[in-house]
């Protein structure tokens, strides 16, 4: 990309724009003739970058928040990206992919309303605990811890979650939405 840019900055150099050392000279550049020609250096780039990442490194809480689609792909995608972020931020993440993968997959099961997405959100409260909310959009319908029959294939996601997570919860709302929620202390 910078090259491109470049080149539609200066597309040809001729002999009588070249400096004394008979590299080419870049004038639209430095005269400000070329006004996007400032994205194209990488140094630049960087700044802005470091810039904008400098004051989140030094907050005291980190957030993530996606819309997903409720299937067994936006679930997937889910477990996926939390365990992104949680490795970039230096957490452990494996009781956490553990949550998120069953409150994901309970959002497309059991949450799915046709043409409305989930919502995954992590944060970070002075790096002490994790909390882990997933939103749906199916307030009818609120998940139910209960023993299920030893030979069912599935029932017992809450229970993976209740035994994971040090607290969880149920936040109905606003209509036609819940959350369900999980919070991990994190140990040093």
């Amino acid at each position: 990309m910078p090259f491109l840019l470049n080149r539609l900055c200066s597309p040809h150099v001729t002999q009588d724009s070249r400096d004394s050392a008979g590299q080419a000279r870049d004038n639209r550049r430095t005269q400000g003739l070329c006004p996007w020609a400032r994205y194209a250096d990488p140094d630049t780039l960087s700044d802005v970058n470091q810039q904008t990442a400098t004051p989140q490194l030094h907050s005291t809480e980190r957030t993530f928040t996606v819309l997903l689609s409720p299937t067994r792909r936006g679930a997937r995608l889910a477990r996926l990206l939390a365990v992104a972020h949680l490795d970039l931020w230096g957490l452990p993440s494996e009781s956490a992919a553990h949550i998120v993968a069953e409150l994901a997959t309970n959002a497309s099961v059991h949450g799915r309303v046709s043409g409305r997405d989930f919502q995954l959100r992590l944060s970070v409260h002075a790096e002490s605990q994790l909390r882990i909310e997933v939103t749906d959009t199916r307030d009818d319908r609120l998940p139910v811890v209960a023993a299920p029959d030893p030979l069912a294939e599935s029932g017992r996601g809450l229970l993976i979650v209740e035994a994971l997570a040090d607290r969880w919860g149920i936040v109905p709302g606003p209509v036609p939405r819940k959350t369900v929620w999980a919070e991990l202390d994190l140990v040093p």
